[in-house]
């Protein structure tokens, strides 16, 4: 029994000895370095094609379709949410506590430890030390070393000793443990990273005009209930002018809980809709060629009040108050017309420039025709001065949103304050000592002062020479 319990603490002691190590941890580092790489050149869950394509470019004809292959086994096309990336962080983290655990005991004596006055002969042993005489009474000097001493930041001890009068004191001991608050904080990070990727979705979704969806999809067309009705009021694009390039392009999104609108928001590039740990990107846009979308109409009579009046190709629509009747003849969703022989013809199936041809009538007599252009605002006027403005072609255009949703963000944040917190005592904080020693030799006083830091020790040094030089009257 007692050579069994003997061989398990000497395994125990083993496996702790191994991730208490700092070259663990490093190969742990290099290792997450690497594949990171490698995720990052290998597009994660694309299309096989595009992958393959890359391998051929970097591996050749031959070698490629096995490399990717192999790839795929490995799990190179999905790999932030592979078991053995997750692993890897997993050990990392582990690796990272069990370190800072073993370490831990040495740095708390440390802070913990009672500052004591120490003997003259010791002070010259410190880095940090300096000799002064003040031309002054002791009992005048030390009230203003005392003073001195606590401009520095510290709040000191005094006591006499067999060598004249003692004040020492030490500040920031907790600023050791800034290096655990950071180790914390890459715990946190990657908890939070390990929650998303276990956890969270990635997805797309791809709502028309006037449609509404419950669910989102994954990469690979796996549905991912949202837990409530999201709906696509309206979608447009803005061009620059006199081309073909989106300036910007808007969703209008309703949301949807027991058959009742909860939450309503247009969407843009940057600007996401946010519902229940949810995220809808604006991320692209299409069109629905089979789609029987509806032509919306702006009418404005001289002199009367505007009205938008909705149609399909071949409907027929009134001015108001003027007995005037249009009909819808033709739509181009992209209008240009030839060069040579000025005919019509569309050039796109998006929406990039968006023409109605309308026939006009009155009293069963032609009036007018012609092509009303959405960009253009010259060929909304008619000749009789009336308005007809072509505002949309409804229901011929999706929208593309990315979907996310990351339950681990919020540790993530937390992990990336607590990070700021800790480096910031790591690299302007210091655990900093001080002793001086006040000696009465009649005619004058004289000074002896130590100090140490585990940080910054140039900065301190300056900070104190400073401080007593001004008691000497040299600055």
């Amino acid at each position: 029994m007692e050579k069994s319990a003997k061989k398990s603490g000497s395994v125990v002691d083993k496996v702790w000895e191994l991730f208490s190590s700092v070259k663990l941890a490093a190969v742990l580092i290099l290792t997450i370095a690497i594949t990171s790489i490698a995720g990052t050149v290998i597009e994660q869950q694309a299309e096989p094609a595009k992958n393959v394509k890359l391998f051929v470019k970097i591996f050749g004809d031959k070698l490629a379709p096995s490399i990717y292959d192999a790839s795929v086994a490995l799990g190179l096309m999905d790999m932030y949410h592979s078991w053995w990336f997750t692993g890897l962080l997993i050990l990392f983290c582990t690796n990272l506590i069990i370190c800072s655990i073993d370490r831990l005991p040495k740095i708390a004596r440390l802070v913990n430890e009672e500052l004591k006055p120490m003997e003259e002969p010791a002070f010259k042993k410190f880095t940090i030390n300096k000799e002064y005489n003040l031309q002054r009474s002791t009992k005048d000097a030390t009230s203003q070393i005392l003073k001195t001493v606590k401009s520095l930041g510290f709040n000191p001890k005094e006591q006499k000793t067999s060598e004249g009068l003692q004040f020492y004191g030490q500040k920031w001991g907790f600023s050791r443990y800034a290096v655990y608050v950071v180790h914390i904080s890459i715990v946190l990070i990657l908890l939070g990273a390990v929650i998303g990727m276990k956890f969270g979705f990635s997805g797309y979704l791809s709502l028309p005009e006037g449609e509404s969806s419950q669910v989102a999809y994954s990469r690979d067309g796996k549905a991912q209930p949202l837990g409530f009705l999201i709906g696509c009021d309206d979608f447009t694009v803005n061009f620059y002018n006199d081309t073909d390039m989106p300036k910007e392009y808007m969703s209008w999104l309703s949301i949807y809980e027991n058959n009742k609108e909860v939450m309503s928001q247009s969407i843009e590039v940057n600007r996401p809709l946010k519902y229940k740990g949810f995220t809808f990107y604006q991320a692209s846009y299409g069109p629905l060629p089979d789609k029987d979308a509806l032509i919306i109409l702006k009418v404005t009579p001289v002199g009367g009040k505007t009205e938008i009046m909705s149609l399909h190709t071949g409907d027929y629509f009134k001015i108001p108050g003027t007995g005037i009747e249009g009909k819808a003849v033709y739509f181009s969703t992209a209008l240009a017309f030839d060069k040579e022989t000025k005919e019509p013809y569309t050039y796109s199936k998006m929406l990039n420039n968006p023409a109605v041809f309308i026939e006009f009538k009155k009293d069963g007599k032609d009036l007018f025709e012609g092509w009303v252009a959405k960009r253009y605002p010259k060929t909304w006027n008619l000749p009789d001065n009336n308005t007809v403005q072509l505002v949309d072609y409804w229901g011929y255009q999706y929208t593309g949103l990315q979907v996310r949703k990351d339950p681990g963000v919020w540790v993530v944040y937390l992990g990336c304050l607590t990070m700021l917190l800790g480096l910031y005592g790591a690299f302007f904080m210091s655990h900093k000592k001080l002793w001086v020693l006040v000696k009465d030799n009649k005619s004058n006083t004289h000074v002896i002062v130590a100090a140490t830091t585990n940080k910054n020790r140039l900065s301190f040094e300056g900070d104190i020479y400073k401080a007593f030089e001004m008691l000497t009257g040299k600055r």
